[in-house]
């Protein structure tokens, strides 16, 4: 399994397996199938609902010895409603105590956006605090905070594009490690790709399959299916396996983590197995040419009416 190191010698699993949208009831049982199939990162968040359940998981195949916890990697996130400085401990403790952990391997800011602690779905304008009123600054202060008690060992940002990463490195005393950002053939980031090169931060790709599990708007057109994309379905039938694995390994061939999710076992395994695919220079220009800057997951949810921001200030494109 390839891995990207830290430059304080960690190494984190470049295919790990995502959690979002996977359900209680079905995301303990997946878990402890995916230690056993080789799956040794794990992608997870507050806000997914599902933290103590996998906090089952993870204990339980420690406790069997189906792996031990210096080779997991664990990465959780920050919530959007506690973005104040003294909040961050506070969520980051639950976090722990839901997932049974000493300690995150990785912990990110979700969004960019801040959310007042009592605001519940659907948003309305008055749950928002600006970026004025709660600058990124104030949270990158909390997480440095947590990350020199050691209560995790890396931190970073999710959703965040260059513009804000360019003025969050400007301020932090500690430079976030890694963005996690929507990335797949469709939304290849390759401006992105090359920024975090240039500052030695790493990427992980979050719906590098697309994001075929999340429920279309009433009336909104119908997502793009790259597995029935020509180019990838080509590259596929040439190398005798699913398309799954081809985008799984693109991704990794760019030198970014990327993290599928499921809670089948034979799409686990199928998932894991794209590991071992090789991809020539002729697939992997025959996937370049797909960008069409598509993006699944766009955060239209936080821009409501008389929200502080909007698609444009959030993305700045």
């Amino acid at each position: 399994m390839k891995k990207l190191t830290f430059t304080n010698g960690d190494a984190m699993p470049m295919l790990g397996l995502g959690t979002w949208l996977s359900k209680k009831g079905e995301v303990y049982d997946a878990i402890r199938e995916a230690i056993k199939i080789g799956y040794r990162h794990f992608d997870c968040a507050a806000i997914y609902g599902n933290e103590p359940e996998i906090g089952d998981a993870l204990h339980d195949a420690m406790k069997s010895g189906e792996a031990k916890r210096a080779e997991l990697w664990i990465t959780s996130k920050l919530w959007n409603t506690a973005h104040r400085k003294h909040q961050v401990q506070p969520a980051l403790e639950k976090t722990l105590r839901d997932l049974r952990l000493d300690y995150l391997d990785l912990y990110l800011i979700h969004w960019p956006v801040v959310l007042k602690e009592e605001a519940q779905l659907p948003f309305r304008a008055e749950d928002f605090y600006t970026l004025d009123e709660v600058p990124v600054s104030e949270t990158w202060e909390g997480m440095e905070a947590v990350c020199e008690k050691a209560l995790c060992r890396h931190i970073g940002v999710a959703n965040f594009n260059i513009k804000k990463l360019e003025k969050l490195i400007a301020r932090a005393t500690l430079r976030p490690e890694l963005n996690q950002i929507e990335m797949h053939p469709l939304l290849q980031q390759k401006d992105m790709l090359e920024f975090c090169k240039q500052e030695k931060m790493h990427l992980t790709a979050y719906s590098p399959l697309g994001a075929r599990g999340n429920p279309r708007a009433p009336g909104a057109p119908a997502k793009p299916d790259m597995f029935e994309h020509p180019v990838i379905a080509g590259i596929a039938e040439k190398h005798g396996c699913p398309p799954a694995q081809v985008m799984i390994q693109w991704g990794i061939a760019r030198g970014t983590a990327v993290i599928p999710k499921s809670v089948n076992p034979e799409r686990l395994r199928s998932n894991f197995e794209a590991s071992n695919l090789q991809l020539s220079e002729e697939d992997m220009a025959g996937i370049a040419g797909l960008d069409r800057h598509y993006r699944f997951v766009t955060g239209s949810f936080w821009t409501v009416e008389g929200a502080p921001q909007t698609m444009l200030s959030l993305w700045d494109e």
